[in-house]
């Protein structure tokens, strides 16, 4: 899965950030998308191709519990955001609603990933490799039961 990193140097971007609440009253996800990262970024909607990827720091996805938050990211394009922690519920709710993936970086691998990188992640490896910086970095595995709902393509299609 190979797109273009969107950095946010910043911790705790929380849910009304992602999407602020007075568009929690939209049922339509294209509309919903036009609203991701309104809160910090108003031109993101825009920057946004198929694939692409947010960078971010800690604690991603903070705040309610609302899961209008990945919808919105991934209805615009995002296939997934990497971060040093997600809020738990923004995890669950991205993995759970097979919206996008949330994918867990060390420290390290956060400072060298830069804004407009091109990158490939390859879940299977646990590895990203910035196509821009010809680096590899490690990526946090997803654990046994959140790899196969992400394989199944969400809660509802996961038969144990």
């Amino acid at each position: 899965m190979t797109g273009k990193v969107i950095k946010y140097e910043r911790d705790n971007i929380d849910t009304d950030v992602i999407l602020p609440g007075q568009y929690l009253k939209l049922h339509d996800y294209d509309e919903i998308a036009k609203h991701a990262m309104e809160g910090i970024d108003p031109t993101f909607h825009s920057k946004v191709k198929p694939g692409d990827y947010i960078v971010a720091g800690k604690n991603f996805g903070c705040g309610s519990s609302r899961e209008h938050a990945p919808i919105a990211l991934s209805h615009c394009g995002i296939k997934g955001v990497l971060a040093i922690s997600f809020a738990r519920i923004f995890y669950r709710n991205a993995v759970d609603g097979a919206f996008l993936l949330p994918i867990e970086i060390d420290e390290q691998t956060y400072k060298k990933i830069s804004d407009g990188d091109q990158i490939e992640v390859d879940t299977q490896k646990n590895q990203i490799k910035n196509i821009t910086k010809n680096e590899t970095y490690a990526i946090k595995p997803f654990s046994e039961i959140v790899a196969k709902i992400i394989e199944a393509g969400g809660l509802f299609k996961y038969k144990p």
